[in-house]
C-alpha cells in the first residue's frame, strides 16, 4: 500500500482507543481503506480476518508492524473461525465477500458458500459474541431490473445475479436478526466505490483500475455494450466514512435497515473512459465489445436515508476522486509501467 494518500478527515465522536474492531475482508479494497482510518484515529486494536482469496497480502503489510493491529488468515465460510475472530471484539465491519457479478454466474456455488453462508455464519458469530454493532456491505446490484431512477432502498426489482441474490440474503438476515434477536447491524449498499487500494489484476477486476493501469500505458481498454450504461462512481473515503458513521449509528429506526452509499451523481462509462484518458495523457480509443450479462444499465443513487440515519455527507467527487486514485496508481506496486 502507497503511504503517498490516506484519510485525514474524522468521521467519528467516539474516542476510538478503548474500542476492539474487527474488519472481515479487512485485506481487501475497501476494507484495508477502513482498517487504516481505524489504526490511523488511535483504535485500541484492529482485528482483520482474511483468507487471502479476494484480497491482497500487500495492502495490510503497512499494519503488520503495528501493536493495535492482529491479522488472522481464515475464512468466513467456518463457523468456529467467525467466532474465534468475535471474541473481545466491540464494532465488526464485514466487508468479506467473493465479489464480481460476472464470477457470481461463473460459480454460483462459491458465491453462495462465502456471501451467503459466510454472511450467516458472521452474524451468528457476533451476536453471540455480545458485539455492539455490525456494519456491512451489501450492493446495488440488488436494485436487479427495476428501472426506476434514482434508487430507493424499499424500491428493488428481481435480481439479475446470484451475487445480487446473495446481497440480498444478507439484507434479510440483518432484518431477521434485529427482530429476533435483537442484533444491531445497518446493511450499505456500494454503488461501484473506487479508490487507492484497489487491484486491477484478475479477470474479475474492476473498471476503473482496469482502466487506469491501460491508459497509463496508452494501451485501449474493453467497454462492453454502449458505453451509454452509467453509474454512480464512489470514492473509497466516502465509503469509509459511511462504515464510521454507521459502527456509531445511534438511531433505533436504523438498525435492521440499509442504506445507499454513493455520491448521488451518474457518469456514463464512455464518460469515465473520457476522464482516465486526458488525465493519464494517453491517445488511444475504447475497444467496444457486446453487452455483460447480469449488469444493470443505469444506476444512480438517493443517498437521502444514509444523510438522515448516519449523517452521511459524501466528500470527494469523481472527478477529485479519480485524481487522487490516478496519482497513487502510478506510485503504487499495483502499477507495472
Amino acid at each position: 500500500m502507497s503511504t503517498n494518500w490516506k484519510i485525514t478527515r474524522s468521521y467519528h465522536t467516539k474516542d476510538l482507543s478503548s474500542l476492539s474492531f474487527l474488519v472481515t475482508g479487512g485485506a481487501g479494497f475497501i476494507g484495508s481503506n477502513i482498517v487504516q482510518y481505524l489504526l490511523d484515529f488511535g483504535a485500541k486494536k484492529v482485528r482483520v480476518l482474511d483468507d487471502l482469496s479476494n484480497g491482497k497480502k500487500q495492502n495490510i503489510e503497512p499494519f503488520l508492524a503495528h501493536p493495535a493491529f492482529e491479522f488472522i488468515e481464515g475464512t468466513i465460510a467456518d463457523y468456529s473461525t467467525c467466532l474465534n475472530a468475535c471474541q473481545d471484539i466491540d464494532y465488526l465491519s464485514h466487508q468479506a465477500a467473493l465479489g464480481s457479478v460476472p464470477r457470481s454466474i461463473k460459480d454460483p456455488i462459491a458465491t453462495q458458500i462465502a456471501n451467503e453462508t459466510g454472511f450467516l455464519n458472521i452474524i451468528t458469530a457476533a451476536k453471540n459474541s455480545n458485539i455492539k454493532q455490525m456494519v456491512f456491505a451489501s450492493s446495488s446490484s440488488v436494485y436487479g431490473d427495476d428501472l426506476n431512477l434514482p434508487k430507493l432502498e424499499d424500491q428493488v426489482g428481481k435480481p439479475l445475479s446470484p451475487y445480487a441474490v446473495g446481497k440480498k440474503s444478507n439484507e434479510i438476515y440483518a432484518d431477521v436478526f434485529k427482530k429476533v434477536y435483537n442484533f444491531n447491524s445497518i446493511g450499505l449498499r456500494y454503488f461501484n466505490i473506487f479508490g487507492p487500494n484497489q487491484s486491477p489484476d484478475g479477470p474479475y477486476a474492476a473498471v476503473i483500475p482496469i482502466y487506469m493501469d491501460a491508459l497509463l500505458k496508452n494501451q485501449s481498454a474493453n467497454i462492453f455494450g454502449d458505453g451509454l450504461q452509467s453509474r454512480d462512481f464512489t470514492f473509497v473515503e466516502n465509503a469509509v466514512q459511511a462504515n464510521i458513521k454507521a459502527l456509531f449509528c445511534e438511531v433505533e429506526e436504523a438498525y435492521g435497515k440499509v442504506c445507499n452509499i454513493a455520491f448521488g451523481a451518474s457518469t456514463s462509462v464512455n464518460d469515465l473512459f473520457e476522464i482516465i484518458r486526458e488525465a493519464a495523457s494517453a491517445d488511444v480509443k475504447p475497444n467496444y465489445c457486446s453487452p455483460r450479462q447480469g449488469d444493470i444499465r443505469d444506476s444512480l443513487a438517493d443517498i437521502s436515508r444514509a444523510q438522515k440515519y448516519l449523517n452521511y455527507q459524501p466528500s470527494i467527487d469523481i472527478k477529485e476522486g479519480l485524481a487522487i486514485t490516478l496519482e497513487w496508481f502510478r506510485n503504487s506496486s499495483y502499477f507495472k509501467a
